[in-house]
């Protein structure tokens, strides 16, 4: 476990009790201390970033060392240290990126996909999953809303505004599936519920007041996971799709699969985007989560 916050390392430390769990306090612009960390490491799930979209505006230098040259340390440590696979977390901003934020996890997406070249054949292996917010993460609307609506009201930024979401523990299974599978190159992507802001916040808090306030800085009123501009990479494996790199040398073996199985071309006019997917999240599946979530911060 490598991270900078020596609190939730206590935190997590004090639930899990396993001889095999090394705890690092650690920067991940740090390249000396992430070779140290990953010392008799196989596999990393790199989940470092900072994410705040406004701080990144107004702090983008930050954001940079973190998202683009921490992911550069982290390709060039674990190639050293000779880790078998690595699958980083991305973002449905890092798609057609607006802002600062996306921008900079769109670069790290294409180093970790650049990075196989470096492995070479029979080297580390770099794959990434997309997806879109975290139901109940650090920083994320549910726990704004659920603070915020003692006061009777609650601000939206655009009745029109779509996202995709994603509960943390299908988020965990999803990254642990996608690193059993990968061989290298691969951005995978989940098919995932989509929801309107406003539909979230009258399921909150039905007897509040829903006040618009405005698109923030960098905000899009709908996100996106594979762009137009991918269709023609992208492989529909039934309940994922997996963008395919563009260039490839570093196996022998041009056709990805998903456990064995070829994936299904979509159409060259394919977009995965949270205005028009299918699975949108009605209102019971809207309380559910809200509930599970408000017990989880209780």
């Amino acid at each position: 476990m490598f991270s900078r916050d020596e609190l939730k390392q206590f935190e997590l430390g004090q639930k899990i009790d396993d001889p095999r769990i090394r705890w690092f306090l650690g920067d991940i612009r740090d390249e000396a201390r992430l070779q140290r960390a990953l010392h008799g490491v196989d596999y990393v799930v790199h989940a470092a970033a900072l994410k705040q979209v406004p701080a990144a505006e107004y702090n983008p230098m930050e954001c940079i060392k973190t998202n683009v040259l921490g992911a550069e340390n982290l390709i060039n440590a674990s190639i050293d240290a000779k880790v078998k696979r690595v699958i980083a977390l991305s973002t449905d901003k890092a798609v057609n990126p607006i802002n600062l934020y996306g921008a900079t996890k769109l670069c790290a997406d294409k180093l970790f996909v650049a990075a196989n070249h470096l492995g070479g054949r029979g080297g580390t292996r770099f794959a990434t999953v997309r997806y879109g917010n975290v139901v109940g993460s650090r920083g994320s609307v549910i726990p704004f809303f659920i603070a915020h609506r003692k006061h009777g009201w609650l601000p939206i930024t655009d009745e029109r505004m779509t996202r995709f979401w994603i509960t943390l523990e299908d988020g965990v299974k999803f990254v642990s599936s996608c690193l059993d599978v990968m061989d290298g190159g691969e951005i995978f992507v989940p098919k995932i519920a989509t929801m309107r802001i406003v539909d979230l916040a009258k399921a909150m808090a039905p007897e509040a007041e829903l006040r618009n306030v405005g698109i923030r800085p960098g905000e899009k009123l709908h996100e996106i996971l594979v762009p137009k501009d991918e269709a023609r990479n992208t492989l529909d494996h039934g309940s994922l799709y997996v963008i395919r790199p563009a260039m490839q040398n570093w196996t022998r073996d041009r056709q990805i699969t998903v456990r064995g199985v070829p994936g299904k071309p979509v159409d060259e006019e394919f977009e995965y985007a949270s205005d028009s997917a299918e699975q949108r999240l009605d209102a019971a599946a809207l309380h559910a989560m809200i509930t599970q979530t408000a017990a989880d911060y209780d």
